[in-house]
């Protein structure tokens, strides 16, 4: 779909009347970001011996559990979390009339991700899934590999909810366990200090990684939307949220429908990095970057120390 400039002032005439939001960029300009983006990720995957094929994802389902389906509109979307996921699926649920609100940011975040809230890929028959991934647009949203890293260590061990009290519960206490010597007794009991450091040593532990699939929080996001596999229609990035959220509900016709919802408080993560990363010594900093290595260089991203 291609509009020209004239027919694009419009749409900015148009929308300003009820505030909606548009993108300085021209479509076209938008949709030339996404070429390039989807071009990289296709040389990057045929340099890898790991990726599987349609048959095998079809097979193991669960490979599929993070991409939701909206029928009605036609959409698939792989949520990767810390990547504005939350406000997609606030978004979707308006869409879908599965709340009683037309403003997403009025939906409390812990009903988004609630179990039965959407129905995943996973559910469907392999000649179902096959169907939808032929026809339907399919999307995600991808961040700095650190900086997902880092947003999920501040949310998940830093502030204090009961998600929060659930990772120290979970994880937090096994953490300090393993990778603190002479630790407190309260340490060892409630999970609650874990420093970044720590959290990496977890992470980057080949035990860690041989005994479970990591949490979705830290999974690396080529292994939650297998983009090797899956050809997305629009691959967003957090760094221009808005923008690529526009062209999706565009490419879907729905902008008339739903705006995508604007953060009130951007987030300085980005910024954050650098004071994280100090901590770790160069070794351990090349073992982060080779968890993330896929999402590095298929999404176009920069590692800190070895530029």
């Amino acid at each position: 779909m291609v509009y020209s400039a004239k027919t694009y002032d419009s749409f900015q005439a148009n929308a300003g009347a009820d505030n909606k939001y548009l993108p300085e960029k021209s479509i076209n300009v938008l949709d030339m970001e996404q070429s390039e983006r989807k071009k990289l990720a296709k040389e990057v995957c045929k340099l890898s011996q790991k990726n599987p094929n349609l048959d095998s994802v079809i097979k193991d389902r669960v490979l599929l559990d993070h991409i939701i389906v909206d029928d009605e509109h036609r959409l698939l979307y792989c949520y990767v979390p810390k990547v504005a996921c939350t406000n997609w699926k606030r978004l979707l649920m308006v869409l879908m009339g599965k709340a009683n609100t037309t403003n997403p940011l009025s939906i409390v975040a812990d009903d988004s991700h609630r179990l039965n809230v959407f129905r995943r890929l996973d559910n469907y028959t392999g000649e179902e899934i096959r169907y939808r991934l032929d026809h339907f647009m399919k999307f995600m949203f991808i961040r700095h590999p650190f900086e997902r890293l880092v947003s999920a260590f501040r949310n998940k061990f830093g502030q204090n909810s009961s998600s929060s009290d659930y990772f120290r519960s979970r994880y937090g206490r096994q953490i300090i366990k393993q990778y603190r010597a002479n630790a407190s007794e309260e340490s060892l009991a409630r999970g609650h200090d874990v420093t970044f450091r720590e959290f990496v040593q977890y992470i980057i532990d080949p035990r860690t990684v041989a005994r479970t699939n990591f949490n979705e929080h830290w999974r690396p996001m080529v292994d939650l939307c297998l983009p090797c596999t899956i050809q997305y229609n629009v691959i967003g990035k957090y760094e221009s949220l808005m923008d690529d959220a526009w062209l999706v509900l565009e490419k879907a016709n729905l902008n008339q429908k739903v705006s995508f919802p604007r953060s009130e408080r951007p987030s300085n993560t980005n910024s954050l990095i650098e004071e994280y990363t100090k901590h770790l010594s160069r070794e351990e900093l090349l073992h982060l970057y080779h968890i993330y290595e896929m999402d590095f260089r298929l999404f176009d991203y920069h590692s800190p120390g070895f530029d």
